[in-house]
């Protein structure tokens, strides 16, 4: 039976560190193959659908113009996405070409909060803000940049370069659009790969916060199941007495008695920023016990690969919390292996 850190005393932890790492090792999932859809994923089918809308009102791509580019999103936004993948740039990329390409004004970002709109809603040009004057001018530059570049295609490019258009379906321009559309190619299917870009990578990156809260939002679930109080805290957020705000109190930051620390990450580097976090966090508990003061448990819940790089790190984190490590495989014991289970509604009840 594998023995955890958190079913030892401080003592016993010491005598056993080098099978308590091993442990926590195994119990580390590297998580990379699970992503939050978050609210503004956008499905295969509306994909297509958009994709339909532009193939449509381009005549099979044989008419690309930026008229044209308007009837398709109106009749669905998702066809500007479409259009934009076609090309192979992201959001900012589209932007800043058609900043070179017009003299239309930017803000930073604009491009893509406009993608997200035109992701979230098949309708957003039927909207206030999609038919605003501001809107339908920076839309149009988009429009204008991307007809403009998808029917030049790839042009030469400098030795020891490669065009972002030289692609199978831009490299000649529509001509090579076309070919995509209709030589039996799963055309819809190949952008919608692009679309999410290295596997689901454009996507990784627009829910890349909400990754991190896949812990936190675990640890919430148990303790208000469990009903116990506690504090969750914002990003970012400024906390009195705190050097960096932890994740969780309880029962809250005024008289804390457990401070949890959540983390799930696939980079090192950032597994190494929450150790240390958690250091700082043991050093101050360490420095209110020796003044006679209240004092609080340090809770460490990680997961992800980046935990599982060095060895060392995850030593210092048992023995700086004295044992109380979590996982995403060990968080049902959570509670009943910290003093969270001192808040329990029924822990001052006695026969």
């Amino acid at each position: 039976m594998t023995v955890r850190p958190y079913q030892l005393s401080p003592n016993e932890l010491q005598h056993n560190l080098d099978e308590l790492v091993q442990a926590t090792f195994d119990d580390l999932t590297s998580q990379f193959m699970l992503l939050p859809r978050g609210t503004s994923f956008l499905e295969y089918p509306h994909f297509q659908e958009g994709y339909e809308a532009l193939r449509q009102c381009t005549d099979g791509f044989k008419t690309l113009t930026v008229d044209r580019c308007w009837v398709a999103v109106r009749r669905h936004a998702v066809a500007g996405i479409v259009l934009r993948t076609i090309l192979g740039v992201t959001p900012p990329e589209w932007q800043d070409l058609a900043k070179e390409e017009t003299d239309q004004e930017f803000v930073s970002n604009w491009a893509r909060g406009l993608d997200k709109n035109m992701r979230t809603n098949p309708k957003y040009f039927h909207t206030r803000g999609g038919n605003s004057e501001l809107t339908i001018a920076r839309t149009t530059a988009l429009f204008a940049a991307a007809c403009k570049a998808l029917g030049e295609g790839a042009l030469e490019a400098p030795e020891g370069m490669i065009h972002r258009l030289d692609k199978i379906d831009t490299k000649e321009g529509l001509d090579s659009v076309r070919y995509a559309a209709e030589q039996h190619i799963p055309y819809a299917v190949l952008l919608y790969e692009r679309y999410l870009g290295r596997p689901f990578s454009s996507h990784r990156d627009g829910v890349s916060e909400l990754v991190g809260d896949v812990m936190e939002n675990a640890i919430e679930d148990q303790l208000s199941a469990a009903r116990i109080p506690f504090r969750k805290t914002k990003r970012a957020e400024r906390v009195p007495g705190f050097e960096q705000a932890p994740d969780f109190f309880t029962p809250d930051e005024l008289a804390p008695a457990v401070i949890i620390e959540a983390k799930i990450t696939g980079d090192d580097g950032t597994a190494r920023d929450k150790v240390t976090r958690i250091l700082r966090l043991a050093t101050m508990r360490d420095d209110r016990e020796r003044a006679g003061k209240p004092s609080f448990e340090v809770v460490a819940c990680i997961d992800g690969r980046g935990f599982g790089v060095r060895r060392e790190d995850i030593g210092q984190l048992i023995t700086a919390t004295r044992g109380k490590v979590f996982t995403a495989n060990t968080l049902q014991d959570l509670i009943a292996h910290t003093r969270l289970s001192e808040f329990l509604p029924t822990a001052g009840i006695t026969n």
